[in-house]
């Protein structure tokens, strides 16, 4: 539910309440001497923890997609870590920087 700002207009008392927005329209149909006003930006997301991490659920699924598509800059960072996969990708890296723009995909 939103948190709204409110106003009394003849103390300039501010306060806060959530309330649907249904609710906030009953309210201040029923009480003429208060306003409702845009004190802050208002906090749509709670941000708790680190954000930027990315879940190892999603981990598993950026895999399967670097490894059915082996020359993509996601296989970079999220494909196969073994021996002969990184060896592929690198000489294929090699030969795509030296052909550059002329590779047909």
């Amino acid at each position: 539910m939103p948190v709204y700002s409110f106003r009394n207009k003849d103390t300039d008392e501010e306060w806060e309440d959530m309330m649907s927005y249904s609710a906030s329209e009953k309210y201040l149909e029923e009480n003429p001497h208060i306003e409702r006003f845009i004190g802050k930006a208002p906090g749509l997301v709670q941000a708790t923890g680190d954000r930027t991490k990315t879940p190892n659920g999603f981990k598993e699924v950026l895999s399967k997609i670097a490894e059915n598509n082996p020359n993509s800059k996601l296989a970079n960072t999220y494909g196969k870590k073994d021996k002969k996969s990184v060896i592929v990708r690198d000489a294929v890296q090699r030969v795509q920087k030296k052909l550059g723009d002329n590779i047909s995909e």
